[in-house]
């Protein structure tokens, strides 16, 4: 039982810690963020591409920011919420 319960603890723990995020300078985004904390914190982006679902209703938007040769993407929900932060060179 004791055994079991720290399982649990560890992988709740590591849940949060398996969060997207992305730091610019000493700021921090993280899924969940509002997109005005977003533009607050890295302006606004290079590229917005809309996402729509296969019946073409809008499903949200990737927000996409070129920075020191990286390319970060972040996917907004149609509430203003980032869902997913994915960064590649």
């Amino acid at each position: 039982m004791r055994k079991t319960a720290i399982f649990l603890a560890l992988m709740l723990a590591a849940g949060t810690a398996l969060a997207d995020t992305y730091a610019f300078g000493n700021r921090v985004i993280s899924s969940g963020d509002s997109i005005g904390r977003l533009v607050e914190t890295a302006g606004k982006p290079d590229l917005v591409t809309p996402l729509e679902n296969e019946y073409g209703a809008r499903e949200g938007e990737n927000w996409t920011y070129f920075r020191d040769g990286k390319t970060i993407v972040f996917t907004i929900d149609t509430r203003g919420r980032i869902l997913r932060i994915t960064e590649s060179r």
